[in-house]
């Protein structure tokens, strides 16, 4: 069905789109390829929310030249009016006489609906091709939109004996330099990073990407009695970076008005039980259209997202050192998840995993605005 050409042109679609990263969320990274006579004429990727899709770029950049050729998509393109017009449109009016689609759009605005008006305009319409990488590369906007709750990455540290921290007073590092420079890239894309109370007292984190990256993800901690102290660097720092401290419903009112004060917003959930009210903050988050949510640590919080089956993708850092003792240590979980490796690195001389959850999904659909 598909030819080499096909197969070619669409992978340097999906290279494409790979550029929007940290910068389109909440929308989908899309990349597209103008070609005629299977030579690329023009090229395209949407580059930030609310800016040009990939394929309006791909055809004002071919102009006359888009007429009478194939327009090479990572995404279905879209058929209502958001904050562009509707690609299609475009597409119709530039003559283009066949697109090549990798995967369907599942925002219910769209949803088929962009291929069947370009078939109905009199466009060939092919898709599927490389579906199982435009599906992966779009992961994240499709769990916004079907599962309601942002893609969740579970990121942590390890020594070769399976420790998450050394002793307190000891080197307060596990890591190479080289290993948190790479955790720090992932803060700086990401729409949050999330902690628990206990790492939050232990460490004092600043949890801010440096340098910064293209977005500036909210800073979480998970604070069910509202323990966070005032002169923590994160409270001090809550009017210069955004900081929510979530909380449960039998926390003390005086202190979250202290951290209100502080500047801190303070997110109370209606859950006594912790593992529930992390859902129900997840839905808080969707509902706000965070995409990425990068949690790491502590032990606790990574465990109770794994049981109630809420990682989507894990980052995995093991240092080349022995720490010793029995305490910090990832618990054992009772039915562990699939991992699917699809990263391997050796920064600093630490070992980097990175890989995606297998697991079967329950979703229900849900609008999300493009």
């Amino acid at each position: 069905m598909f030819s080499p050409t096909d197969i070619r042109l669409m992978r340097r679609a999906l290279e494409l789109a790979g550029r929007g990263q940290g910068r389109v969320e909440p929308n989908p990274m899309v990349g597209a390829v103008v070609a005629a006579a299977g030579h690329v004429v023009a090229e395209g990727w949407h580059n930030a929310c609310g800016g040009p899709h990939a394929e309006a770029v791909a055809l004002a950049r071919a102009g006359g030249t888009a007429c009478g050729g194939t327009l090479y998509v990572t995404l279905e393109p879209c058929c209502h009016r958001g904050k562009t017009p509707p690609c299609t449109e475009a597409i119709v009016a530039a003559g283009i006489v066949r697109v090549v689609a990798a995967a369907g759009d599942p925002y219910p605005e769209v949803a088929g609906g962009g291929f069947a008006a370009l078939r109905s305009a009199g466009v060939t319409v092919e898709s599927g091709l490389l579906e199982a990488e435009a599906i992966r590369l779009t992961a994240a906007f499709r769990m916004l939109v079907e599962g309601r709750r942002p893609w969740v990455i579970a990121k942590w540290a390890t020594s070769l004996d399976g420790r998450l921290a050394a002793e307190p007073g000891g080197d307060r590092w596990i890591s190479s330099p080289a290993s948190r420079a790479l955790a720090h890239q992932v803060r700086g894309r990401v729409d949050g990073v999330v902690v628990g109370i206990g790492t939050a007292l232990a460490d004092d984190p600043l949890l801010t990407a440096r340098p910064e990256g293209p977005r500036r993800a909210i800073r979480i901690v998970l604070d069910g009695t509202a323990r966070l102290p005032l002169e923590s660097r994160l409270v001090r720092t809550a009017r210069d970076w955004p900081l929510l401290v979530a909380v449960g419903p039998l926390a003390d009112a005086g202190r979250l008005a202290r951290l209100r004060s502080a500047g801190c917003e303070v997110w109370q959930g209606t859950e006594v039980d912790p593992g529930g009210r992390l859902e129900e903050l997840l839905r808080e988050l969707g509902r706000r259209r965070l995409t990425n949510l990068l949690v790491e640590g502590g032990a606790h919080v990574l465990s109770t997202l794994f049981a109630r089956g809420l990682v989507d993708e894990i980052h995995a850092f093991t240092a080349a050192r022995l720490i010793g003792g029995d305490e910090g240590t990832l618990p054992t979980l009772p039915d562990p998840p699939a991992i699917e490796v699809e990263e391997v690195l050796h920064p600093g001389g630490d070992l980097f995993v990175r890989g995606v959850v297998r697991r079967p999904r329950k979703t229900t659909s849900s609008a999300c605005p493009e």
